[in-house]
């Protein structure tokens, strides 16, 4: 088997390959875990934040065994650091969805009730004002819901604890082997020589927007992230000593979570969009995103003022129309993809990467069957320069509705009519 890409979903589908006996050749443009998968926001999440949407869209039992892959899917990833020795700093602290503005106090209870109505409704709940305030005290924060099986992870580490452990296996990964051509045969072909399969899978991420059969399936934005320098009192003063991680309730979201060397990461999910699959420039260091990335850290968390940011970084997000990852095959070859995760693939990339496995090899199983595989199909994105051109009016809208809705105001009907934009384009941006 050949796998086209070494981040999270290309190392997870060689690593199930091999465990279930297979050859694996695995082709890396740079050096595997250090693009997209090794610099993220760290959450590794289960998908019933997505509860209503994906009980809308497949029904009650197909949506019920998604979710519930997902959520063995976490520990799967946990179970993976503790078995092989990755110190990836796992850590199932759960989840809060809070809202910091009235605008956003309903965000999550569809869920809610999803949850309930599948007969899970332990997987999520609703929290008071006061429970939030227990376990993170910032003054912006209302009500919220959580997900207790969420986890954090150390990104890097993950990403290179899996890729030394894949060498140690005995998979034949080519770094610095960018994909120049490639045929259905299976025949891949890189700049120091070719590989031939009896199957591929395509885990390039954002780079699938630059294959013509594939590029009208997804956007690519970004996303900046800020990291402080140790602030363990702020922490404690916060009461934010369970681990937990934490979304705001806006479309283009604030995450963040603390870290185990006793630092708070917040991420922005507004980051500009690329055109077509260039992932260079804005989309990978963009220092007025990480200023707005450091400003909404500050408002949250106004004890923060005056203390150092160390690190700031970006990078790019593959965006699924749908917002549902999107697993599937060519239909004329052995060729398998998986791409979409719409800034939450930590955890569902483990999960695409064994359904990958399944795919690659030809079975019909509990994997093959879960309804995001070939869910996708009917997605589509304008050609560019449209999606730019129209994915970056609606960014800048939301940006404005948004921080109105924050400060208690409303935006202008025009902002309001373009930030609806998104779906009738067949294009939504980064949660």
């Amino acid at each position: 088997m050949v796998v086209i890409g070494g981040g999270y979903t290309g190392m997870w589908t060689a690593w199930e390959l091999l465990e279930r006996g297979a050859s694996v050749a695995l082709l890396e443009a740079g050096v595997c875990g250090h693009g997209p998968s090794g610099r993220n926001g760290g959450f590794c999440e289960s998908l019933w934040l997505s509860a209503a949407a994906l009980r809308e869209r497949f029904g009650d039992a197909p949506a019920r065994a998604l979710l519930d892959a997902s959520s063995e899917t976490v520990l799967r990833v946990g179970a993976f650091c503790r078995d092989e020795g990755v110190d990836a700093w796992f850590n199932q602290g759960g989840y809060m969805c809070v809202s910091t503005a009235p605008a956003f106090d309903e965000v999550g209870r569809t869920s809610v009730a999803a949850a309930a109505a599948l007969g899970a409704p332990e997987r999520i709940s609703e929290l008071s004002p006061g429970e939030v305030q227990a376990r993170c005290a910032s003054p912006r924060f209302r009500r919220a819901v959580t997900v207790p099986d969420f986890a954090t992870v150390q990104p890097a580490r993950l990403a290179m604890g899996l890729r030394r452990r894949l060498i140690e296996r005995g998979a034949q990964v080519f770094e610095h082997s960018p994909m120049t051509r490639f045929s259905g045969a299976v025949e891949v072909e890189a700049p120091g020589g070719s590989v031939r399969a009896g199957a591929a899978v395509l885990a390039i991420g954002p780079a699938a927007r630059s294959l013509r059969r594939l590029r009208s399936r997804l956007t690519v934005t970004s996303s900046h992230i800020v990291l402080t320098e140790p602030v363990p009192d702020v922490i404690e003063e916060l009461g934010w000593t369970g681990g937990e991680c934490i979304t705001d309730g806006r479309t283009l979201i604030h995450y963040f979570r603390t870290t185990r060397d006793g630092r708070i990461l917040l991420g922005w999910g507004g980051g500009r969009l690329a055109y077509g699959a260039r992932v260079n420039g804005r989309v990978e260091v963009d220092p007025g995103a990480a200023q707005s990335a450091h400003a909404a850290l500050v408002r949250l968390f106004p004890q923060l003022e005056g203390r150092r940011i160390t690190h700031a970084w970006g990078g790019p997000i593959d965006v699924s129309p749908s917002h549902i990852p999107q697993i599937g095959s060519l239909p004329d070859a052995p060729v398998h993809f998986a791409f979409g995760y719409t800034g939450n693939g930590v955890g569902p990339t483990n999960l695409a990467g064994r359904t990958l496995a399944s795919l690659a090899q030809g079975r019909s199983d509990e994997l093959t069957a879960l309804p995001i595989v070939d869910a996708g199909a009917g997605a589509w994105v304008p050609p560019e320069p449209l999606a730019w051109l129209g994915g970056s009016l609606v960014r800048r809208a939301m940006v404005r509705r948004e921080h109105a809705e924050e400060l208690g105001g409303t935006a202008g009907p025009v902002t309001r009519a373009v930030c609806a934009a998104p779906r009738a384009l067949g294009m939504h941006l980064a949660r």
